[in-house]
């Protein structure tokens, strides 16, 4: 049985013009909701969980509190790439059956924040059946480069935030 993913109902345009940060993964561009941000850290020392999946790097204390970390490269099936200073971690906070989860995503690097109009969001195109776009909020167009806008509620399974949230209680 295939995993079981978040899925969001498609938003008009409008809904989803907005304010989003901006970060990069090797040469691609992604832009996430800044409301979904709780904060921006540089990369820090991350504590190893067996059992986890191979792009959960582990867990790191947050002013008290523990918050898995993951490495986004890896969870897209992307090459692993060394940390360098401009690499860093965003927490965020989903929503999970368990509840709000905050989650730390290592990016290579943040860049800034958008502020785009409905006019600048185009739809996710469809690459066939086999390729999922459920993570996908739409692709900005943005001085002639296209960002990927990611749903990031949707980029971990379901069963991956039971398993978080569980780990976490």
């Amino acid at each position: 049985m295939p995993p079981a993913t978040l899925t969001a109902p498609i938003a008009s345009k409008e809904e989803r013009a907005g304010k989003y940060l901006a970060f990069h993964l090797g040469a691609e561009e992604f832009g996430i909701p800044v409301l979904k941000v709780r904060e921006i850290m540089g990369i820090q020392e991350i504590t190893a969980v067996p059992h986890t999946p191979i792009y959960t790097k582990g867990v790191i204390n947050l002013r008290g509190k523990v918050i898995p970390v993951l490495d986004l490269r890896l969870r897209f099936n992307m090459p692993e790439a060394a940390y360098t200073q401009r690499t860093c971690i965003i927490v965020t906070e989903v929503a999970g059956e368990c509840g709000n989860v905050l989650i730390g995503a290592i990016v290579d690097g943040v860049s800034e924040v958008l502020n785009l109009s409905a006019a600048e969001i185009e739809d996710t195109p469809d690459f066939g059946g086999e390729v999922g776009t459920n993570g996908l909020l739409g692709m900005a167009k943005v001085k002639g480069k296209v960002k990927i806008l990611l749903n990031i509620e949707c980029i971990l399974s379901q069963e991956d935030l039971n398993e978080l949230g569980k780990f976490l209680k």
